[in-house]
């Protein structure tokens, strides 16, 4: 139930969770769990690290294995579905081969959960309701702003998980890690460079995080994902599983395009020209089948790794609200705020 009560000298109640709210929440139709992610938002960073950290170190192998079939030659295929990927790998590289690239979520990891969870907030405060749309709007605000960063974070992952294919000891390594591979493309391409792939990052994070949020907020109010509820933990889970896959299916033929847009000129040989031309040939060459490419792995890792991330957030806010600072909003339901990755 939303709180649309009338300005008044008194503090009013929140028909929500039963909290008091100032005059300012009352005029806003702010309930108090705007308020308490204020109290909280210091302490936003040191949580979500950790869930944000384990969701990469279980999915990054996922990861590694939808840019290879993404980007693979359909003309001289290395791998016949994911689980040949996953195979593969393992056999030519070893199991280090699958987590090739992991470096770079893991700087960016911290700088793009503040991002996200700042803009986010703070656009969500700004439109003044909690409402779906609002919801929508604020997760896209966030999506597009995090692209500064996620962008040329995405650039070093892609170019160090193909680095080395097929090859269990790497003759010749163009890059020792994600930070050398992003100076020696900004000495090489300059800012336009490391930016490689950045409107087609934003075409994809917009929309798709502002399904995240979205998705997530309606999940558990249909739930009725209450912080007494005995079942509440199995509920985040489904509801932060749910809010990934819905997330990864709304854009992921523009993933496609974006990897190989980054991936172009590995080789030294540059196929696109651009965004359109890179849809184009891809089309013209492979079918519309060229836009799922990977998306099974996507999937597989899209549902457990949200589902832990945004339970894990979830649960470590509610207990963050301590009897003294926070002890009017014990009763509510829990903070609708999930990780990024």
């Amino acid at each position: 139930m939303r709180h649309d009560a009338a300005v008044d000298t008194k503090p009013q109640q929140c028909q929500r969770c039963r909290g008091t709210l100032c005059c300012l929440e009352t005029k806003l139709g702010i309930s108090c769990h705007a308020v308490c992610l204020r109290k909280v938002a210091a302490a936003h960073n040191t949580i979500c690290f950790v869930p944000g950290a384990a969701g990469v170190l279980v999915g990054h192998p996922f990861d590694t294995v939808k840019v290879r079939l993404q980007v693979q030659n359909v003309e001289k295929p290395l791998y016949r579905g994911t689980f040949h990927c996953f195979q593969s790998i393992i056999k030519q590289e070893s199991a280090f081969g699958l987590y090739k690239g992991i470096g770079s979520p893991m700087m960016g990891l911290t700088f793009i959960n503040a991002v996200v969870f700042g803009v986010q907030g703070n656009t969500l405060r700004a439109l003044g309701k909690d409402t779906p749309l609002n919801q929508f709007l604020a997760g896209s605000a966030a999506g597009a702003i995090q692209c500064i960063i996620c962008c040329p974070m995405e650039l070093a992952k892609t170019r160090m998980q193909l680095q080395g294919t097929g090859e269990y000891k790497q003759k010749t390594k163009n890059y020792k890690n994600s930070l050398d591979c992003l100076i020696k493309i900004y000495r090489k391409e300059g800012l336009r460079g490391i930016n490689r792939g950045m409107v087609s990052t934003v075409i994809r994070e917009t929309p798709s995080f502002g399904f995240y949020f979205l998705t997530y907020d309606c999940m558990t109010r249909y739930l009725g994902c209450e912080a007494e509820d005995s079942y509440v933990i199995p509920k985040l889970l489904f509801s932060g599983g749910m809010s990934g896959i819905v997330s990864w299916l709304s854009t992921y033929p523009v993933d496609v395009i974006k990897s190989r847009l980054q991936a172009d000129g590995v080789g030294g040989v540059t196929q696109y020209k651009g965004i359109l031309d890179c849809v184009r040939k891809s089309y013209h060459e492979e079918g519309w089948r060229v836009f799922t490419r990977g998306l099974t792995s996507t999937l597989l890792r899209a549902f457990p790794v949200n589902a832990a991330t945004f339970a894990t957030v979830t649960v470590f806010l509610m207990y963050m609200r301590s009897e003294n600072d926070l002890r009017e909003c014990d009763p509510g339901p829990v903070i609708q705020q999930p990780s990024s990755l």
